[in-house]
């Protein structure tokens, strides 16, 4: 049976929880949770239900080994942190992935929920139990020809991995990209939405999600040299800067496309109920975790959001 993750449970547990100041809440949180989730607790010396919270909350995280991490933030000593995330009463806790805040509760909870909390969030950061060795094995080469373009035999291996599990989220998520890289759009949402409740909400189909949506807009994006043009000749015509950076994704320049909805968020955060930071949100969705166009837009995005 392969393990994964086990390089997290080897933490040493006076590393999984600290304090921190408002100072460090950058480095701490936002940085630190691209290696590893990082749960915040929220609290204050005068709150009551905190200091229920807090010790359970703490003892779940240790439960973890490792594949979590946690610190703890005065509000009293961090208003300004707490005024850009809305923390409106205490005690709040919220999970941090990759520079986002992923999942979250507030009051006190009982341990049963802390502990399907922490469940949730490991499970949104890939790290759920690891599959047959080898069904790993078939997964990897699927994978690999999807890569090379073989897409139609990817599908057959990863139909195949389903007969042997059929709720094997990175094997659903695997058939959707085939079916959208045989450009099956029709097929590749029918498997997405035939997947079974229990993983529906897996990240691997959450990431394919994303992909179909995205595949989605490119249908109807205009030219990126006419959208260019307007842009340049109007740096505040939001739609435009918006409609060119649909554009620039569907034609496979991720990168120029986060640059745009960034500058976009930059110049009006709040513009068509912030539609800027929710393209960018889908567009990091449907990025491998560790790709280097999401790793930095979601760090550039966290700056913006904390500044």
């Amino acid at each position: 049976m392969l393990e994964l993750g086990g390089g997290k449970t080897q933490a040493d547990a006076g590393d999984l929880i600290r304090d921190i100041t408002e100072a460090e809440f950058m480095s701490a949180v936002v940085d630190a949770s691209n290696e590893v989730p990082v749960i915040v607790d929220f609290w204050a010396p005068w709150c009551g239900p905190c200091k229920t919270l807090g010790p359970a909350l703490e003892q779940a995280v240790r439960d973890a080994k490792g594949a979590v991490k946690m610190v703890k933030v005065n509000v009293d000593q961090a208003q300004t942190i707490a005024s850009q995330l809305r923390i409106q009463s205490i005690p709040t806790v919220y999970a941090f992935w990759q520079g986002q805040p992923v999942d979250g509760f507030q009051g006190a909870v009982p341990p049963s929920e802390l502990k399907a909390f922490i469940d949730r969030v490991v499970q949104a950061a890939g790290g759920a139990a690891g599959d047959d060795g080898g069904l790993e094995e078939a997964l990897a080469t699927a994978d690999e020809m999807l890569d090379q373009g073989a897409a139609a035999d990817a599908a057959q291996v990863f139909a195949a991995i389903l007969g042997e599990d059929d709720k094997n989220a990175r094997a659903y998520a695997g058939l959707v990209r085939a079916h959208l890289a045989m450009d099956d759009m029709e097929q590749a949402e029918a498997i997405l939405n035939g997947a079974p409740a229990e993983i529906a909400k897996a990240p691997e189909l959450e990431a394919v999600h994303a992909q179909i949506e995205l595949a989605k807009q490119a249908a109807g994006v205009g030219p990126v040299a006419e959208l260019t043009a307007k842009v340049e000749a109007d740096p505040d015509d939001h739609q435009a800067r918006y409609d060119l950076a649909q554009a620039l994704y569907a034609k496979g320049h991720a990168q120029e496309a986060v640059d745009h909805l960034l500058e976009l968020f930059r110049r009006d955060r709040e513009w068509n109920e912030g539609a800027a930071r929710a393209q960018l949100t889908t567009i990091f969705e449907a990025l491998k975790p560790n790709d280097p166009v999401a790793l930095k837009g979601r760090r550039r995005l966290s700056s913006m959001i904390f500044a």
